[in-house]
């Protein structure tokens, strides 16, 4: 009788090799489910503009997970109580936080489901999880949702300094080649310690939370908001309700049945078990072939839409401070209008604006300092960078995208 494997190690580019600390985090990545994760891309439709940018969700949670191993045996050196159940569970639930993205990750986000959230979707993922493998997430469900007691086992999975933010910059810089977002969580992690329940930094650490305060600023303004970036994200969901208008007016359209499940399905789903399972088997190669079929679709704007974003031939974008005027926006509109004789519904598609906003830091979740004097204060409080205390407000821009010279 051959004995089984249950224990693997994944070589990381970011932190070397990764191992699965327990039989149920080996058998929770083997899982369909989590394998999924290696067809959904982190970055969205980035790789547009940072060609190295095509790591995905299944990496970063490997990441996630490997930093909350060192973050509990940190915490356990300075004789902060964890249970043995306490550390499981808390591998589980980074691991699974982000099990519930759709198709390219935010760039679909509240399309392909109505008023569901990818976090909740993660939670019904994590729930039917729990049936299959008989209870053993019941702690980290409870850590996710965070009804568990002590609150900082949920500060560890979703805070403003939990190991899924630590990964994701980290990665995202590495992948993205921008050397602006890469931060010292190894140091960050070393400072961690928990006083009356709740997460704080040691502070020695305060200069590397400066550090990863900015890095996050430049990578939204950098990365994520990245124009470019930007106008194939609003090109692809363009994409997507052109195709959902046609299927609603019998339009035959060819593509997989997932997708033509939650294109015909636009309205509130109730993520039962069955849909849940579609939703499962769909990833961003049902959207890719999607496009790859509907460019030469008989409908001018799904195929135009479409070619767009295959050869990359995207539109003009201008980021501002103050929107575009309303007449230089109809005057764009009404020569697409005139070049394609389309309605304004149908050239909407091809000049639109819209806002983005950056904040890089919330009072309302504060990052807090342990003094050396034994009192808890603001990071805001004890920094001495001017720029930090500007990461606190919420700065808006506004986007307008318009046809270059021809489309």
């Amino acid at each position: 009788m051959v004995k089984t494997n249950k224990l693997n190690v994944f070589n990381d580019p970011i932190y070397g090799f990764i191992g699965t600390p327990n039989e149920l985090i080996f058998s929770l990545i083997a899982h369909p489910y989590f394998q999924r994760l290696r067809r959904i891309s982190q970055m969205g439709l980035s790789y547009l503009v940072y060609p190295g940018a095509h790591h995905t969700r299944f990496s970063h949670a490997l990441g996630s997970m490997h930093l909350m191993t060192k973050a509990i045996q940190v915490l356990k050196i300075k004789n902060v109580p964890i249970t043995e159940e306490e550390e499981k569970g808390l591998l589980c639930a980074i691991l699974l936080h982000d099990i519930g993205h759709g198709p390219f990750s935010h760039a679909l986000e509240g399309f392909v489901a109505k008023e569901i959230s990818h976090e909740q979707i993660s939670l019904k993922f994590m729930q039917e999880l729990n049936k299959e493998f008989n209870g053993q997430l019941d702690t980290a469900i409870a850590i996710f949702k965070g009804d568990y007691p002590k609150t900082f086992l949920n500060q560890l999975v979703s805070s403003q300094l939990d190991m899924d933010r630590l990964d994701y910059l980290k990665r995202d810089s590495f992948y993205s080649g921008v050397t602006e977002g890469n931060i010292n969580s190894e140091r960050l992690i070393s400072m961690l310690n928990v006083v009356e329940g709740n997460l704080v930094l040691e502070e020695k650490a305060i200069y590397a939370v400066e550090k990863f305060l900015m890095a996050r600023r430049f990578m939204y303004w950098q990365v994520y908001l990245h124009k470019t970036g930007l106008v194939a994200e609003q090109l692809l969901v363009r994409v997507m309700q052109r195709a959902r208008l046609l299927l609603s007016k019998n339009t035959e359209l060819t593509c997989s049945k997932p997708l033509l499940f939650f294109l015909k399905n636009n309205g509130t789903l109730k993520f039962n078990a069955e849909i849940l399972k579609t939703f499962a088997d769909l990833d961003d190669m049902d959207i890719l072939g999607a496009l790859k079929t509907w460019q030469f679709h008989e409908d001018f704007v799904l195929s135009k839409l479409c070619k767009m974003l295959l050869e990359r031939r995207l539109l003009h974008v201008k980021v501002k401070k103050r929107a575009l005027s309303t007449e230089k926006m109809e005057e764009k509109l009404n020569w697409i209008m005139e070049k394609h004789d389309l309605s304004i519904e149908e050239a909407s598609n091809f000049v639109f604006q819209g806002e983005i906003s950056n904040k890089a830091y919330s009072k309302d979740e504060a990052i807090k300092i342990l003094k050396s004097n034994g009192k808890i204060s603001d990071v805001l409080k004890e920094s001495d960078q001017l720029s930090l205390k500007a990461l606190a407000k919420t700065v808006t821009k506004y986007y307008s995208c318009y046809p270059k010279k021809a489309v």
